[in-house]
């Protein structure tokens, strides 16, 4: 009986030892896929200051989730924090801690659409899939916004993930922007405003981080254990958009928060969603309902 005891106890202790050298090295390799170098070729994006750019800026950064990570000063800050996972956005704004102050027009390009800092390593939770579509005029709209806000004393970037969420990282089932898009993609060719399926395609390119490329929902990787799956916005089994029959519905969600039953909708950033015009929710609610059915999560 000893004898079978110590074999038990021996086998525990090797599996044990096994598991924590898989954990140590599946830290290691995320650890160096973080610090990969992401090959770019990319051109620049020049400066613009006239009003009319100012004032697409001010809108795109407002609506588009800028404010949410970074704050309407572009000072930083916290927007997950639920003890094992904490993230928060850098300083963008003018000032001696901005994440931006040495920034050259090519690296906003590198940074907004392909999610890689000037360095090339990939931007952590930077959801440039949500931004590669941005066309030129855009990009430069949103760069002259935050180049001309107030200097502040913000807060660096801090991105601490729990050792499972690591792990999966390593292994490809979390990945970050840079993974997740084509960088040989050409910009997006001008897409004229207006209530139509070309300009609610371009405004759905916002919802991709969460809800998929396929806008079909799940579980979002690496998110808390807390939150729930995104919804599917195709008219697939369990679609979200059933209740939105009409525009108008679907408007007073995303400024409110609430589906027409009431109840809350949790992790939404509608801080952002609110501040969107009726065009471009019109057009995202025309394009979304044409979407072809999807099962749910499938990303």
């Amino acid at each position: 009986m000893n004898r079978w005891i110590r074999r038990g106890g021996i086998a525990v202790a090797s599996l044990a030892v096994l598991a924590g050298a898989a954990l140590a090295l599946g830290l290691l390799l995320a650890e160096r896929k973080a610090a990969r170098h992401v090959k770019l070729d990319v051109r620049p994006v020049a400066y613009r200051d006239d009003a009319a750019s100012l004032e697409r800026g001010r809108y795109l950064y407002a609506s588009r989730g800028c404010v949410d990570c970074h704050g309407a000063d572009g000072a930083g800050r916290t927007f997950v924090d639920d003890g094992s996972l904490l993230v928060a956005g850098p300083q963008i704004a003018p000032g001696s801690r901005s994440a931006t102050r040495d920034y050259q027009p090519v690296d906003w390009v590198r940074a907004i659409r392909h999610g890689v800092k000037p360095d090339g390593r990939p931007l952590m939770v930077m959801p440039s899939e949500d931004y590669n579509r941005f066309t030129d005029a855009d990009l430069a709209s949103i760069v002259a916004y935050v180049r001309q806000l107030p200097a502040v004393d913000g807060s660096a970037a801090v991105v601490r993930l729990p050792v499972p969420v690591r792990v999966a990282y390593a292994l490809g089932v979390v990945k970050d922007a840079a993974e997740k898009i084509d960088h040989t993609r050409p910009p997006q060719l001008p897409v004229p405003e207006g209530l139509t399926l070309e300009h609610g395609k371009y405004v759905a390119n916002l919802c991709l981080g969460c809800h998929g490329e396929q806008l079909s929902g799940g579980k979002i990787p690496g998110g808390p254990p807390a939150w729930p799956a995104a919804a599917n916005l195709t008219p697939g089994d369990g679609s979200a958009m059933a209740r939105y029959a009409d525009a108008a519905a679907f408007m007073a969600m995303m400024r409110s928060g609430k589906r027409p039953d009431g109840s809350g909708i949790a992790v939404m950033p509608f801080e952002s969603l609110r501040a969107m015009s009726d065009v471009d929710l019109g057009a995202l609610h025309l394009y979304l309902k044409s979407l072809p059915p999807r099962a749910f999560g499938g990303r």
